[in-house]
């Protein structure tokens, strides 16, 4: 997925064809990682439904449509923001392609080890780890005010760079296979390269619910930069169980689009257990469970 279905969006985008196949390229990703996952899970039980498959969908198409928006604006955040101009355009695509991946793997990487240290941004990245599994979608359940974010960080400084909107495109197809890889329940041996891609058990690690011991392993793309920051942790301390996922903190973490929407602005980390609803919904689940059916 990785080499094959980004070489065929080079491919697109290269000989100019229209941008829609890009949309059939990543559909074949999701169905590709989706038939993997049954062929070889990680985790059977990952496989399993959690009640979390509208919702999750829901995220996917939204940070999509946030991409797409994202790449449209790029004309017009350039006319606004001064770019300085010194991006490689003599360079052979391939070659812009990579450079901009090496930078918003940088920047992205940064972000994602500023979201668990920074209490308003891990509110809203808490959304992406609230599930209980890991998915082909878990790596598109975003918070759209974090997606936000996420492509302001990692996009706007390639955007005053000069980077083009062609390279743009590839970075956004080839950031959106590589976390549907990155969060597969797929069992896959990466041999030479495990401790260099940022996907496989790695990633398994750094979403377990064993309060600190997660905050490890924040590539996107490349170990690189956790091995700069000192957080590359290769080994996990104990067997990892399919039940390890999630928050230890909202162990009923909400299962609607719109509650996680809400979530970020009343789940208060370091509080203990708490049970995911807003004051409202908490409010009414506790008058429903004291009803008594009538005879």
């Amino acid at each position: 997925m990785l080499l094959g279905l980004n070489g065929l969006g080079f491919l697109v985008v290269s000989q100019g064809w229209s941008y829609g196949w890009l949309a059939l390229i990543l559909l074949v990703a999701i169905g590709t990682a989706f038939l993997a996952e049954k062929v070889s899970p990680w985790y059977p039980g990952w496989n399993q439904s959690h009640g979390d498959e509208t919702t999750n969908t829901l995220h996917a198409i939204v940070y999509e449509i946030s991409n797409i928006n994202a790449v449209l604006l790029i004309p017009v955040l350039t006319w606004i923001i001064p770019t300085i101009g010194v991006w490689p355009t003599s360079w052979p695509l391939l070659a812009q392609l990579l450079l901009a991946i090496v930078l918003a793997d940088f920047a992205l990487s940064l972000l994602h080890y500023l979201s668990h240290r920074w209490n308003f941004l891990w509110r809203l990245h808490a959304v992406h780890h609230g599930l209980g599994r890991l998915y082909g979608f878990n790596g598109l359940v975003r918070h759209p005010v974090h997606q936000m974010i996420d492509l302001a960080i990692g996009t706007s400084p390639l955007i005053i760079l000069g980077m083009p909107t062609h390279v743009a495109i590839l970075l956004g197809l080839a950031v959106s296979i590589q976390l549907i890889v990155q969060h597969s329940n797929v069992s896959y041996a990466l041999g030479p390269f495990r401790n260099w891609l940022a996907i496989g058990q790695l990633h398994h690690l750094h979403h377990v619910n064993w309060g600190k011991e997660g905050d490890c392993n924040f590539g996107l793309f490349l170990t690189t930069w956790d091995r700069m920051l000192g957080t590359f942790q290769p080994d996990t301390p104990r067997p990892i169980q399919a039940a390890d996922m999630g928050l230890d903190e909202v162990p009923n973490f909400p299962k609607t689009y719109w509650q996680q929407l809400l979530f970020p602005f009343y789940y208060q980390p370091g509080a203990g257990v708490q049970d995911g609803l807003a004051p409202g919904d908490a409010a009414s689940k506790t008058r429903s469970e004291k009803q008594v059916p009538a005879e």
